[in-house]
């Protein structure tokens, strides 16, 4: 499980050091950093968390956490058959059914790391949450 898919959640709990999460999260992004593994996201993430994070930090702050976001992730691209995958999924979420789609059509995407397992349970490709991965991930 060298190519992980990293959802929102598992960054915002780094970003925020949301309790009791934050702990693992922070351990996954860590492997990123240290190119253990490979960390994606996708170009919705970005969008989100720009958002997200603007709402309690300043332009500047923002722009430098997403920056050295990107030091250690890379972004995967979204395309039309994505996005009509998307639409025509048995996801409840759009976005979820977005991410998952984009880290399936990409082909190098070993398994997705999120807190919110049942929000994937349409996807293709293995879901696990941060905790679960450190447990069986062999670096």
């Amino acid at each position: 499980m060298k190519n992980v898919f990293i959802d929102i959640d598992v960054i915002l709990d780094c970003f925020f050091d949301r309790e009791p999460f934050a702990e693992h999260s922070t351990k996954v992004l860590s492997l990123c950093e240290s190119k253990k593994v490979n960390g994606f996201i996708s170009p919705v993430i970005c969008s989100n968390l720009y958002y997200i994070l603007r709402r309690t930090a300043s332009q500047k702050k923002v722009i430098l956490k997403l920056n050295e976001l990107l030091q250690i992730v890379e972004v995967l691209t979204i395309d039309k058959n994505i996005i009509h995958s998307a639409l025509n999924s048995s996801f409840n979420d759009f976005e979820e059914a977005i991410q998952s789609y984009t880290a399936e059509f990409s082909g190098i995407i070993d398994v997705i790391i999120t807190r919110n397992v049942s929000d994937f349970k349409g996807s293709k490709i293995s879901i696990m949450t941060p905790e679960n991965f450190l447990k069986i991930v062999k670096i």
